[in-house]
């Protein structure tokens, strides 16, 4: 009998030996995976280290959508966001180490939910654009994008007022992903 308690006690230690050993190798792994996760940052964008400065063009409005000065709208929402971010410096082109040239390719306005009795309850505005990044200085293209974002609106009310608040909202999306494709590169 008590060789029997004996071998259950030292079956017992095993046991809790093991249970703690595998605490202290997923503590262990955790940190490890936390340690080499948090030494790595965005912080050292991938803009080659030559460019300093963009030149952002007038993006030409291919879309046929009549929305009065979207191309303009989108260029200045896009030099905006530059500015608050930071990483490259708004130029003029002659003294530009980078260019981004758009063109809108499409605004459309479709419906994106029906109620019950048919009727169109909110609306969708998609907008699309191509987008070439260029070094200057090297003279090559860094790259050659489509971007595309969307909003939704209350097809009810002041539709104009509301349809406008979309169109804008788009307008900072894409900006927001166009700076991002640049200073990250993804």
């Amino acid at each position: 009998m008590k060789e029997l308690y004996t071998e259950k006690l030292k079956s017992m230690e095993l046991n809790n030996f093991k249970k703690i050993y595998l605490k202290k190798y997923f503590a262990y792994l955790l940190v490890a995976v936390v340690t080499i996760s948090c030494s790595y940052s965005f912080t050292g964008s991938s803009v080659p280290p030559h460019i300093k400065t963009v030149y952002i063009t007038v993006f030409q409005d291919r879309s046929n959508s009549g929305e009065f000065n979207l191309g303009d709208r989108i260029s200045k929402q896009l030099i905006q966001k530059f500015i608050e971010d930071n990483t490259l410096i708004i130029s003029d082109k002659s003294n530009a180490n980078a260019i981004i040239d758009g063109s809108i390719t499409s605004l459309s306005d479709a419906p994106s939910a029906i109620s019950g009795r048919e009727q169109v309850s909110s609306r969708r505005i998609t907008i699309n654009v191509q987008v070439v990044y260029k070094d200057v200085v090297k003279k090559q293209t860094i790259f050659d994008k489509s971007f595309s974002d969307y909003t939704d609106y209350i097809a009810t009310g002041d539709i104009t007022s509301a349809r406008k608040n979309a169109i804008d909202e788009t307008i900072k999306k894409i900006s927001e992903n166009i700076l991002l494709g640049v200073v990250s590169n993804w």
